[in-house]
């Protein structure tokens, strides 16, 4: 055998044994040492595996056990469409809460009609994302905008999907981002939106509020809403009238109208507002009242006559909310809203000819585009000639991919000035002054805010400060008026008044799911009852949880089998 340089190794080995030294031992003494191993299992701690508690881990992704925190902002019609998805995530086993610490979900249901608005909705995507939580979006910010850069990454549900809230939830606890976008169509032509009949959990368990339809027919140049709730389209008339309805059933004593403008309402099925509200004037019970949404002025000049006919029913409230924005034909054309001061103070006269003492509330944006002095001047007359008891007054804010965010801005200083001014002007009359002494049959439907009092409406609308006692709730009482201030007055109750109970059955309790129909359960597999709707969603999460103890339990049986066979083959190979 050759032998190599030196330069390469010190030591030359002949043969591979060499690096065995004298002490160790010999591979036929490990074999033999081997035969007085006994190999000894290890025995699993299977305890766990069998708990008798059906409560999952904390991170489980079972859905349907998970706490759920919902957020809305915005208008009335946002309000019902949050209402609509924490029912159904109630109905199907979500616990719904209010510590939103607490939720393993947030759901965060948007408003994109002013900056402040989006700004508090992208302040909540940041914390949730801090707080480490799951995320849904819903509402007109990410319908409207759904590539903004903060949006990206996170589920989210459009207006005119409400109705699959519980499949995006699931999906996004289990670690997916979802997004439906997409309009409710019926061969071809959209609909008004998700189903009326879908479980609810209502804010306020006296108060129904029903979308009659989604968006309008309008284009005005600050409006960011037409980008998310689109076109008007309407609901038929029966599904309405169901809805009311099957409200009264559960206890319901006041029903809002609400949609984008409801003046608008049946002009592409067909069919006009007056005849809606006439059809549901048939199935209010006594003691129960209807409150219209806002309508624009175009379209309710076309029905004045019919609606003061209305608006003069017993059972519907004499109110009406009309926005005018500016009291300047050039503002308004600017703004594109399709009708001029004189067609708003025709509406307002008219109405008040005709239904004697009626509400009228009205919004005034101040600092829109190309406002001058004199158009802001010609606004606060029309302020002091009316004197509205409800006026929105609100800064302009130009909102992204409107129209009227390119056109020439007033200076923020001017804006905010004007804002100030016209509050000024607003806060110097009293408009309840002269009903202190008058005796009002009103219909109390919440607590203040301070809790002292109940809070209660009458005829007009106006609030009415009540006493707290519990057998008013829900009811309608007489009192007589003692005092009032710039947004309510004060009444005491009537000694041996009669109070009317409206519902012909008791309000559902604070929470409870609303509208579980039997289409719903055959749908989704569910009983009829809020309760036992909850008991089948813990039996479907107990049989879950069942099913994967006994996988489980399957799987350490097989897995033991295994390594006794292997282990059992390992001995004889080395005996």
């Amino acid at each position: 055998m050759k032998k190599m340089p030196s330069a390469s190794c010190d030591t030359l080995l002949d043969d591979i044994e060499d690096i065995v030294s004298q002490q160790d031992s010999k591979p036929q003494d490990r074999h033999f040492s081997r035969k007085h191993i006994v190999p000894k299992a290890r025995r699993r701690n299977t305890q766990k595996c069998f708990q008798e508690d059906d409560s999952p881990p904390s991170d489980s992704t079972i859905p349907g056990i998970q706490k759920i925190w919902i957020r809305t902002w915005g208008c009335s019609h946002n309000n019902s469409d949050g209402e609509y998805m924490a029912g159904q995530l109630a109905a199907y086993g979500y616990k719904i809460t209010e510590n939103a610490s607490d939720a393993d979900l947030w759901l965060l249901n948007s408003c994109t009609v002013k900056n402040p608005a989006e700004d508090h909705f992208r302040n909540s995507i940041k914390r949730a994302q801090e707080e480490n939580k799951k995320i849904v979006l819903a509402g007109c910010v990410p319908q409207a905008q759904p590539r903004q850069d903060y949006l990206q990454g996170l589920s989210v549900i459009g207006v005119q999907q409400i109705d699959r809230v519980v499949e995006v939830v699931e999906e996004t606890i289990k670690g997916h981002s979802v997004r439906l976008l997409g309009q409710k169509k019926d061969n071809g032509k959209r609909l008004g939106g998700a189903p009326l009949d879908l479980p609810k959990i209502r804010k306020n368990p006296l108060i129904e509020i029903i979308s009659i339809n989604t968006g309008c027919l309008n284009a005005c140049t600050y409006c960011k809403t037409k980008h998310a709730r689109g076109n008007l389209a309407s609901y038929p008339i029966d599904e309405l009238v169901d809805r009311a309805k099957q409200s009264f059933q559960e206890g319901v004593c006041e029903i809002w109208l609400t949609s984008e403008d409801t003046g608008a309402y049946g002009r592409d099925i067909g069919t006009d507002l007056p005849t809606l509200l006439w059809k549901l004037v048939e199935v209010i019970p006594e003691g129960a009242m209807l409150r219209l949404g806002m309508t624009n002025p175009p379209y309710i000049l076309e029905h004045l006559e019919e609606m003061a006919k209305v608006l003069n029913h017993p059972r519907v409230y004499a109110f009406l909310h009309i926005p005018v924005q500016s009291a300047s034909d050039a503002v308004l054309m600017a703004m594109k809203r399709e009708y001029c001061v004189a067609d708003f103070r025709r509406v307002v006269d008219f109405l008040k000819e005709k239904v004697p003492g009626i509400t009228i509330a009205t919004d005034i944006i101040c600092g829109f585009p190309g406002e001058t002095d004199q158009d802001f001047q010609e606004t606060v007359k029309l302020v002091e000639e009316y004197k509205f008891p409800s006026l929105f007054i609100n800064q302009f804010y130009p909102r992204p991919g409107t129209p009227a965010a390119k056109m020439e801005q007033v200076p923020a200083q001017v804006k905010k000035q004007r804002t100030k001014d016209l509050s000024r002007v607003f806060h110097s009359y009293s408009p309840y002054d002269h009903k202190i002494g008058e005796r009002q049959q009103v219909l109390v439907t919440e607590e203040s805010f301070d809790s002292k009092f109940y809070v209660a409406h009458n005829q007009f609308y106006e609030q009415v400060l009540v006493p707290k006692y519990p057998t008013f709730m829900g009811k309608m009482v007489e009192v007589d008026i003692y005092e009032s201030g710039k947004h309510f007055m004060k009444g005491q109750p009537v000694a041996d008044a009669k109070v009317y109970t409206p519902s012909i059955s008791k309000p559902l309790a604070k929470g409870e799911v609303s509208g579980l129909t039997v289409e719903f359960r055959s749908r989704h597999g569910g009983p009829l009852s809020s309760m036992s709707q909850c008991d089948s969603a813990g039996s479907r999460v107990g049989l879950r949880l069942r099913s994967l103890r006994q996988d489980g339990a399957l799987t350490v049986s097989v897995g033991l089998a295994l390594f006794a066979l292997l282990l059992a083959l390992f001995v004889k190979l080395y005996n």
